[in-house]
């Protein structure tokens, strides 16, 4: 007998952003190509990891992904509705059902607000609890957390890092929402931090099947929670794939040389260490072809002449490279 098909929770087609930047007294505006053509489906109780360098376009997926700002085209589908068409009154439904938690945790929490309080205030605006039903609701969530009853009344100043990001996912968690983006949420705690919060978050998953969007530049910290995996280079993606498949056998030079910079204690898991020369290019300017040409120790004057498009490998691995088939491991 064959499986159930889980639908999935989030769907993104070829969603794109576009900025219009100034570029100088006089000058006519540029336009700043910050997400280009992303798409993926995601599933209740999984976690789709985003990687890529600083300004490759994570931060900007995660506000088309919450809905703070909308996408120039592309469709985004949450939860089987249309959120890019969607109205104000669906959109304000719809934005319960995606909540995010950020990387400093002391910067996204009140300091003049306790934490029950903060805790309290989605359940405020979002729901008809009475205040009685609210308290005691935030307080079974800072159980869930780990956080004891007598943190209720404190401030976020009170607290430590690791028991500050507890709290905003906490908050993030306060109205049961299908998806939860994770902006960077372990890189601003201590590595034993890291991992209290990490199984923390693994274990709020299996109890609630919510699904995570886990943005990241840590790849050891990828490979411990992810599912899949989404390598972007400059707003686009050039390699998905499941987590296994990816750090066994990665396609794209792009991924190989993020693979290839992190530390490994079992030698047998190692790659070749591979130096990429130059630094992303700006949005504003492009290069032609693919956009990682000049950077990679492969292109060919193809590549800088043409875009290479998304291929399908087999066993749900894709890849934006010319010379994929070439390329050995």
């Amino acid at each position: 007998m064959s499986e159930p098909v889980i639908a999935p929770v989030l769907e993104a087609q070829a969603l794109a952003k576009h900025y219009s930047v100034s570029t100088g007294f006089l000058k006519p505006k540029a336009l700043a190509r910050a997400l280009d053509g992303v798409s993926f489906t995601l599933a209740p109780s999984h976690t789709l990891a985003v990687v890529g360098e600083s300004g490759c376009g994570k931060s900007t997926l995660a506000r088309q992904l919450t809905m703070i700002e909308a996408p120039t085209s592309g469709t985004l589908n949450l939860n089987g509705a249309d959120v890019t068409h969607a109205d104000a009154t669906l959109k304000k439904q719809l934005r319960q059902q995606v909540q995010m938690v950020f990387q400093n945790p002391f910067a996204s929490l009140n300091p003049r607000k306790k934490i029950g309080h903060a805790l309290e205030e989605p359940l405020v605006i979002n729901t008809p609890l009475a205040a009685e039903a609210r308290t005691e609701t935030a307080r079974a969530m800072m159980a869930r957390v780990g956080l004891r009853p007598e943190h209720y009344a404190r401030y976020p100043h009170m607290f430590s890092g690791g028991q500050r990001q507890r709290v905003a996912i906490a908050r993030a968690l306060m109205l049961s929402p299908k998806v939860v983006v994770l902006d960077e949420p372990v890189s601003a705690l201590d590595v034993s931090i890291q991992a209290q919060v990490l199984n923390l978050l693994m274990d709020l998953q299996d109890e609630t099947h919510v699904a995570y969007v886990f943005i990241s530049h840590n790849l050891a910290v990828v490979e411990l929670i992810a599912d899949e995996v989404l390598v972007m280079y400059l707003g686009k993606v050039v390699e998905q794939a499941p987590k296994t498949t990816l750090f066994a056998t990665p396609r794209h030079p792009y991924t190989r040389a993020l693979l290839a910079s992190t530390p490994r204690i079992d030698a047998t898991a190692r790659q070749t260490r591979q130096v990429l020369t130059g630094e992303l290019p700006s949005p504003l300017n492009p290069p032609s072809g693919c956009a990682f040409h000049k950077r990679c120790p492969f292109a060919v004057p193809r590549c800088e002449a043409e875009v290479p498009l998304l291929e399908e490998l087999g066993g749900g691995q894709r890849v934006a490279c010319h010379r994929v088939h070439e390329i050995v491991r």
